[in-house]
């Protein structure tokens, strides 16, 4: 994005008539009035809820992509904030109006273009496409679990409704235009280029006249003592039951495999594939007689050269076919599965054997002249080539059976015999595993982990648990994993001695108290040299712009660049932290001698997509509005436990 919109922001209000927001989906709510609901319900749109577990799961979604884009800069305080969560559930009310709106208007998506968009999403990912071409079914299955928890059904009607909702946006945004006298002024501010010198008077300058008291020590503690504060922390024991290892622990006989392959053939067996093309005269099914005469006398004449030369069907077809879709590929219809066409064809396509040519077949679309090009037949995959899935289905159904059993042994174990974990432990054959530094809250930053879970975490600092260092009741943390921990260590919320920070502190005070003299006398020079205009002590002459700002402290830049330049030499003030205070000097204002037509061109299409956002946003208020939205639960009130994992 432009400097010029992160520095001229109320400019840029001036001149586009319109807030510089990131999107239509973080738009506030805060206008909407609560009128109670159910204990699940934290807002209502259209009528309909929006509960706290699909906030929680927008939360935790948005988390994982901030933590998968920033990778190790990701810093979870940032956003444990409550203007994040709150722009997160208004992200999710905007989406729900935005989709009823979709619902309202009957906007489609049609199943080819559904299918295409699918495929496109999906090409790219190793062993996604088999070797034949066709789609890997079960990998794609496996993905969709692994990634979304997802069926294929439910993530096509996914993309489904967000193609929906892309129709209904780009009729809003596609009308958005950049004015161009607003484009080459602000592309005219973007490239203005600014003559500067530099003054420093650096921090060392100064340190030396500092003087820390002890007093000084004291308030500077006394006034930032959340910066010191130590939160309680557990360190803790705990076994999981989980099904997963416990199906890893159950075998699968070699005739269990044979027995289940064949109480399921048809799960093994693949139907038979046909591809076929197809020449087509068109005609209208409400055409009068005599023009069905002369398009079927036309299909008549074109299977005449086509029977006389089987071997030149595509040749024919794509000069000949009144099939747009087909043409160009020589008819070719690609696989066909059954109920896809016209019943006639089909019934057509399957009668035939492979290279045979139909006669003329009738369909409501006009006369067709088919073929079929290869058929697969139908086959049954070997034992050999299934034995592990099935050994690894049969592996997951016996596991999930002694899960079943081993649920009520864990929780009635880990209850009566609370002192300790090692019982049940060894009952099971579980492993005590240890965590140190957990407080009460659940981390959503941190690496998934069973201990890492609100529920668990308030069964663990409940008041038996915490005091008298008992098993906690096993709690279910995931589908069938249960979770018992102990408090091995606790430290309750402290605060750092001022001993212990004392030579901290100090640092700090004098790094201020530097910077506070240091401000006193650039103030005293900046007001010496407007009363003078001149440049003693100065660096040479640099050429800044907002398109190039580098060399100089991006604080600086920023308050050159804004600068009131009527009357020159104007000079600027800027404290720079940690180095000192930074006066300077700029002597002349002027554009480059040649005009960057790409960036202009640029800033004008950056400029239609601000001006595209905001009519955006303000559609989608409109909408909220027509859908009733009203905060049933506002986020401030939602107990601990609905924190994300």
């Amino acid at each position: 994005m432009f400097e010029f919109i992160r520095t001229h922001q109320r400019l840029m209000q001036i001149l586009l008539a319109v807030l510089i927001i990131p999107s239509f989906a973080l738009v506030g709510i805060s206008g909407y009035q609560s009128m109670g609901d159910s204990a699940g319900t934290i807002a209502k749109i259209d009528g309909q809820p929006v509960t706290q577990q699909e906030y929680e799961n927008a939360l935790r979604r948005q988390l994982d992509q901030y933590r998968q884009r920033l990778g190790p800069q990701f810093d979870q305080k940032l956003f444990d904030t409550p203007e994040f969560r709150q722009s997160v559930l208004d992200n999710l009310i905007a989406q729900k109006a935005v989709t009823s709106e979709v619902v309202r208007g009957h906007f489609t998506v049609s199943d080819a273009a559904l299918q295409k968009a699918i495929l496109e999403s999906i090409q790219d990912i190793p062993g996604m496409i088999k070797a034949d071409g066709q789609v890997d079914v079960e990998r794609y299955r496996s993905l969709l679990a692994s990634t979304n928890g997802l069926t294929p059904e439910g993530y096509q009607e996914s993309v489904r409704r967000d193609m929906a909702i892309q129709q209904l946006a780009g009729g809003v945004q596609g009308t958005a235009i950049a004015p161009r006298t607003v484009a080459k002024m602000v592309s005219d501010m973007t490239e203005q280029e600014r003559d500067v010198q530099e003054l420093v008077l650096p921090l060392s300058d100064f340190v030396s006249t500092v003087k820390v008291t002890d007093d000084m020590i004291k308030a500077y503690y006394d006034k930032n003592a959340k910066q010191y504060e130590l939160p309680e922390q557990a360190r803790i024991e705990y076994v999981v039951l989980d099904a997963n290892a416990v199906a890893g622990s159950v075998d699968v006989s070699d005739a269990e495999v044979d027995a289940f392959y064949k109480a399921n053939q048809t799960r093994y067996t693949a139907p038979e594939e046909r591809r076929a093309s197809h020449i087509l005269v068109a005609v209208n099914k409400d055409a009068k007689a005599a023009d069905k005469a002369a398009a079927k006398a036309k299909a008549d004449a074109i299977l005449a050269d086509v029977k006389k030369a089987p071997a030149t069907f595509a040749q024919i077809a794509k000069a000949k076919s009144e099939d747009p879709g087909s043409a160009e590929q020589g008819g070719d219809l690609g696989v066909i599965e059954k109920g896809s066409l016209v019943p006639s064809v089909e019934a057509s396509i399957f009668a035939l054997k492979q290279g045979e040519v139909s006669n003329v077949v009738e369909s409501e679309f006009g006369y067709h002249i088919i073929t079929v090009t290869s058929v697969k037949p139908a086959a049954v995959k070997p034992l050999d080539e299934v034995k592990g899935d099935i050994a690894a289905e049969l592996k997951k159904q016996k596991g999930a059976k002694k899960y079943s059993e081993l649920v009520e042994t864990f929780t009635n174990t880990v209850y009566e015999q609370s002192d300790s974990l090692k019982p049940v432990a060894d009952k099971l054959g579980l492993k005590i595993d240890t965590a140190a530094g957990l407080t009460r809250t659940a981390n959503p930053a941190a690496a998934p982990a069973p201990y890492n879970n609100a529920k668990f975490l308030d069964a663990l600092f409940k008041e038996d648990s915490l005091k008298n260092k008992r098993n906690t009741e096993a709690v279910e943390v995931a589908p069938s994993t249960l979770v018992s921990g102990r408090i091995v260590e606790f430290k309750p919320a402290s605060k750092k001695p001022l001993a212990d920070v004392t030579a901290e502190i100090r640092q700090r005070v004098t790094m201020e108290e530097a910077l506070k003299a240091a401000k006193a006398a650039g103030d005293k020079k900046l007001a010496e040299l407007k009363a003078s205009g001149g440049d003693t002590g100065f660096t040479p002459v640099r050429t800044l712009s907002r398109a190039k700002a580098e060399g100089i402290n991006p604080l600086a830049a920023r308050a050159v660049l804004k600068a009131d330049v009527a009357k020159l030499p104007a000079y600027v003030g800027v404290e720079l932290p940690g180095m000192g205070y930074g006066v300077y000097r700029i002597g002349k204002v002027h554009l480059p001698a040649t005009t960057d037509e790409a960036r202009r061109k640029s800033d004008q299409e950056q400029i239609a997509g601000i001006v595209a956002a905001q009519d955006m946003a303000n559609y989608v208020e409109v909408l909220k509005e027509k859908a009733k939205v009203k905060i049933v639960k506002p986020l401030n009130s939602l107990k601990a436990e609905s924190e994300p994992q």
